[in-house]
């Protein structure tokens, strides 16, 4: 008889997806935070989308990750 109480993730990957996504959303915030013109400063160009990226390695890493 299977275990029917088994979940495919433990709570280090719900942790893990809760960071990744409170960076994505940070990540967003940081961009629409750009004062230049079409969002063509700093915080549009690099340092909001790189953000954005760590986010969704964040979220990578959580769905891959074993107990």
């Amino acid at each position: 008889m299977e275990n029917k109480n088994k979940v495919a993730f433990g709570k280090k990957n719900y942790m893990l997806m809760l960071i990744g996504i409170a960076t994505l959303i940070t990540g967003f915030i940081i961009m629409s935070l750009d004062t230049e013109p079409h969002g063509f400063g700093f915080l549009g160009l690099t340092l909001g989308p790189l953000v954005v990226m760590l986010g969704f390695i964040i979220e990578f890493f959580a769905i891959l990750h074993k107990k």
